[in-house]
């Protein structure tokens, strides 16, 4: 299964590179089948190393483990998901006269943003990981920008200065890391995650520490992790639906990625527990804050990315509670939040489409007036606020008993008490977006009436709701495996 990870790499850069040619067909189509292919390559992959073994190629540079495989599904979920999804949301772009000004390079960034969030579970060292992550703020940064309004030109700045410091920051937990190993790995060596893990009993324990807290707090940035937050509303509110939907679901999940390698290492050198409660400290602030600003946002997207910040933040708490059962629940998380949050920006770009307006105050009856688009809409405000039968109260429910399971109780009624706090400002303003009464006048700015806007962004909201679904319903035993493999991963050792 080697081949595959050369594949999984191959795949959305071939596709990138036919999208310069001349043809919006040629370049839709290229990207469709570069998603739909790399989400059956990282399921294949998934289920090859779900009971611990392990993949290399080119040398020992590409290597998928169980953590990493994990990390790699929601990344080709949401790339097959928003490269349907695109089809008919560009579509629209055409009919109106605006899609000539990015759409060949727009499908191109989408293609290599993909490929660089592949690359951060692909990588194999604390170095290379730190310049997939590096790569995805660049090309992530021009798709934010892409529209090219002032808005979206300023979130697109403030995301690049405030996460590249972010990543400054990294960069010097990866420096102090590598330093400390010389110890035991000697003056010149690669920082391979399996060495450093295997000699981690040999490094310094304040050294190791120190680099925990500075990889938190770098990769943080890109995580959405209060404080270092504030680039995240931004960014997830100005660029295209689909982009936002792969920023939420997977550069945050790739960031916290980043940040497990480095726990991995403090835990196997006797740090768990020092490891544990700063994440338990970002995780409650994340949770805290968000919480509040889903209350109190006029905008539906701004309101998806301030969930986002308070899904991190449950993860955060489920790996930091300790217990197997929170832990596994917290990687689980990650799927199932990357599935639900594809979903709800998927509507919310479909609504945007239909009503020609972020605003919540703009949209009213969407549930009669866009069919498909209205009760899906509700469906992912129902699945992210962690309601029966959807895949996030599967992955809730884990880290709360596993936080009871290790008397965790302090950190499990916050979550419990500022999750439901969420769960209102959610559904409160969803369903006033799906199911208030219509506005009087009954049209969008542009005078037509507000209307489903074509069957590829229904298929591409349907294929996430089909995973919200059945990842509620029932856990396939393979990905039980994965994650149980990937939290034994995370207990102290490789």
């Amino acid at each position: 299964m080697s081949w595959a990870l050369y594949a999984l790499l191959a795949v959305p850069l071939g596709a990138a590179v036919l999208t310069l040619f001349d043809g919006w067909i040629l370049a839709r189509a290229a990207t469709l089948v570069a998603g739909v292919c790399t989400l059956a390559l990282t399921i294949a992959i998934a289920i090859s190393v779900d009971h611990g073994r392990v993949l290399e190629a080119a040398g020992g540079w590409l290597r998928v483990d169980s953590l990493s495989a994990v990390f790699l599904l929601p990344t080709g979920l949401l790339y097959a998901t928003a490269a349907v999804f695109s089809i008919g949301y560009l579509g629209v772009e055409r009919a109106r006269g605006g899609f000539a000004r990015f759409a060949k390079r727009y499908y191109a960034l989408v293609n290599l943003f993909a490929l660089s969030m592949l690359l951060v579970p692909l990588a194999s060292d604390f170095g290379s990981l730190w310049v997939a992550v590096e790569l995805t703020t660049i090309v992530s940064a021009l798709l934010v920008a892409i529209d090219r309004t002032d808005a979206a030109l300023e979130a697109a700045w403030k995301y690049v200065l405030i996460a590249s410091s972010g990543l400054g920051i990294a960069l010097l937990a990866v420096i102090i890391l590598y330093a400390t190993g010389t110890h035991a790995l000697g003056s010149g060596y690669i920082p391979r995650f399996e060495r450093l893990i295997a000699h981690a009993h040999g490094l310094s324990a304040d050294a190791v520490r120190l680099s925990f807290v500075l990889a938190l707090v770098g990769f943080g940035t890109k995580v959405g992790f209060v404080p270092v937050h504030t680039w995240l509303p931004d960014a997830h509110s100005e660029a295209p639906a689909p982009v936002s939907a792969m920023l939420s679901g997977s550069l945050l999940a790739a960031a916290l990625y980043s940040i497990l390698r480095f726990f991995q290492v403090a835990a196997a050198s006797g740090n768990r527990a020092f490891a544990e409660h700063a994440l338990i400290v970002f995780g409650v602030l994340s949770l805290v804050l968000a919480s509040f600003f889903v209350l109190r946002q006029s905008n539906y997207k701004r309101l998806l990315a301030y969930s986002s910040i308070e899904h991190m933040g449950i993860v955060a708490l489920g790996i930091g509670f300790g217990a197997p059962l929170a832990v596994a629940g917290a990687l689980l998380h990650v799927i199932t939040h990357a599935s639900a949050k594809g979903l709800a920006f998927f509507g919310a770009g479909s609504l945007l489409r239909g009503y020609d307006t972020k605003e919540i105050d703009g949209v009213s009856d969407a549930g009669r007036a866009m069919p498909w688009t209205g009760p899906m809409v509700l469906a992912a405000a129902l699945a992210l606020s962690g309601l029966p039968l959807s895949g996030v109260f599967r992955s809730e429910f884990e880290i709360v008993v596993g936080g009871f399971a290790h008397a965790q109780y302090v950190g499990v009624v916050i979550l419990i008490v500022f999750a439901n706090l969420a769960f209102c400002g959610i559904i409160w303003n969803t369903g006033r977006m799906v199911l208030g009464a219509a506005a009087s006048n009954g049209v969008v700015s542009g005078g037509a009436a507000p209307r489903e806007r074509g069957g590829w962004m229904v298929a591409g909201m349907l294929g996430c709701l089909l995973v919200v679904v059945a990842l509620g319903v029932h856990v396939p035993g393979d990905l039980s495996a994965l994650l149980g493999s990937a939290c034994r991963s995370l207990s102290g050792g490789g």
